[in-house]
């Protein structure tokens, strides 16, 4: 019986050296792999990044604008807040793009379906310093919507999974369906400044239904990545017509300016 006894207590740790037996195969065969650089991940990366590829991502340096977060030029001005109309409050990045990994993280992303990328994205950008009144009165976080066209291909919409995982952090809700495209819009990826406000001009619209959400509210817009700010600032309009009192945007990079060394 004693014997009997033991042979039972040995087995949940025989359960485990199998387990781990498998797992260590798994790993020898298929290899986990770097999202951003493809390379192997070392035994204290959490995943899917590696810690070298975040080392090499380059931060937004300090000091930065109070007002839309854009590093500030030696003589102290800012470049950046002429692009975003009155009511849009508070902007705020994590990363320069291109610069560094931070490009490859999120082409990782958008175009090779990383998805677990957005949790590791989106704790990064909950670290952005806001001013005081955009904490207390953020109502909750708004993605930049996909056409119905690009949303099938892609099979998910990059900044909804941002916004939610976001969502965890600040404990906000996510409202992806107060904002809607009216139309397709061609990539803004090589357009100009000038062609890229025209390319969004009038996509964006609220929903009929999100008036009595809106009214009065502080909704805070999620994108991957903003460049020269056409396609957020259209968005904002359309929240801003639509009953919002004012308006933020956190984004996990952002294009340097003209005259920017980032």
């Amino acid at each position: 019986m004693t014997a009997w006894r033991t042979d039972v207590t040995l087995l949940p740790r025989a359960g485990h050296t199998l387990a781990a037996a498998g797992r260590l195969a798994v790993e020898l065969l298929l290899p986990a792999v770097c999202a951003a650089c493809e390379q192997r991940l070392d035994a204290g990366d959490a995943g899917p990044v590696c810690a070298r590829c975040w080392i090499r991502a380059r931060a937004l340096p300090y000091p930065q604008c109070v007002r839309c977060g854009h590093p500030l030029r030696p003589s102290g001005q800012c470049p950046w807040c002429v692009l975003w109309p009155p009511y849009v409050r508070a902007i705020r990045s994590a990363y320069w793009i291109p610069g560094g990994t931070a490009g490859q993280i999120v082409y990782a992303l958008k175009y090779h379906g990383w998805t677990r990328t957005a949790h590791a994205m989106a704790e990064r950008m909950a670290r952005c310093a806001w001013p005081t009144d955009v904490m207390e009165e953020r109502t909750a976080l708004v993605p930049v919507p996909l056409s119905a066209t690009r949303a099938r291909e892609r099979g998910f919409n990059q900044s909804a999974l941002l916004a939610a995982a976001l969502a965890s952090r600040w404990q906000l809700p996510v409202w992806s369906t107060v904002l809607e495209r009216t139309r397709a819009t061609r990539t803004q990826t090589r357009l100009t400044p000038d062609a890229r406000r025209a390319n969004v001009a009038g996509a964006f619209r609220a929903v009929e239904t999100a008036g009595a959400a809106l009214a009065g509210s502080h909704p805070v817009l999620v994108d991957d990545v903003v460049t020269t700010g056409a396609t957020l600032v259209a968005c904002a309009a359309a929240l801003h017509a639509a009953g919002a009192r004012i308006i933020s945007v956190i984004t996990f990079g952002r294009a340097p300016a003209t005259g920017d060394r980032p």
